[in-house]
C-alpha cells in the first residue's frame, strides 16, 4: 500500500508557518484535537520536548517521527516534507497504514526483546555453571 497520494491529491499547506517540520506537527496537533500534553503522554516524552519540535529547536529520532505520524493520521513523509497526506478527517486509509507501521514496529521491538532475554538467561545459566563447578572444587 502506497502512502503518498497521487500528485493531484497531495495535500501541500502554503501557509508559511507550516513548512518546517515542526509547523506540520502543530498543525497536525491541532486538527487532530490533540493538547500538547496529551500527545507528549503518548510519546513518552515530556511536553517540553514536544513543543521544542513544534517550535524548530529540535527534531524526533526517526521512530518517533512513525509514532507521530500514527498518532495524528498522517504520513511520515508529510511531517518530514509538507508532501503527501496530511491532516485529513475523511481518509481512512492513512490511520490503518500507521497502524501496520506501528505494529511492525512493536514486533521488531517484542523480537529484539526475545533475543535479549534469551541471551541473559544463556549468561545466567553460564554463571551458575561457574558457581557450581567453583562449589563442587
Amino acid at each position: 500500500m502506497d502512502i503518498l497520494m497521487p500528485r493531484d491529491r497531495m495535500n501541500l499547506f502554503p501557509d508559511a508557518s507550516d513548512d518546517t517540520l515542526g509547523g506540520r506537527l502543530s498543525a497536525a496537533r491541532d486538527t487532530a484535537g490533540i493538547s500538547p500534553d496529551a500527545l507528549a503522554d503518548q510519546l513518552g516524552v515530556p511536553c517540553e520536548t514536544l513543543l521544542e519540535w513544534e517550535a524548530d529547536r529540535s527534531e524526533p529520532l526517526p521512530t518517533r517521527l512513525l509514532n507521530l505520524a500514527g498518532i495524528l493520521g498522517v504520513s511520515p513523509m508529510w511531517l518530514m516534507t509538507g508532501v503527501g497526506l496530511g491532516p485529513d478527517d475523511h481518509d481512512r486509509k492513512l490511520p490503518l497504514e500507521a497502524m501496520r507501521l506501528q505494529l511492525a514496529h512493536l514486533d521488531q521491538l517484542h523480537q529484539e526483546c526475545g533475543r535479549l532475554i534469551k541471551s541473559l538467561a544463556r549468561q545466567i545459566a553460564c554463571y551458575e555453571e561457574n558457581d557450581e563447578d567453583l562449589g563442587s572444587r
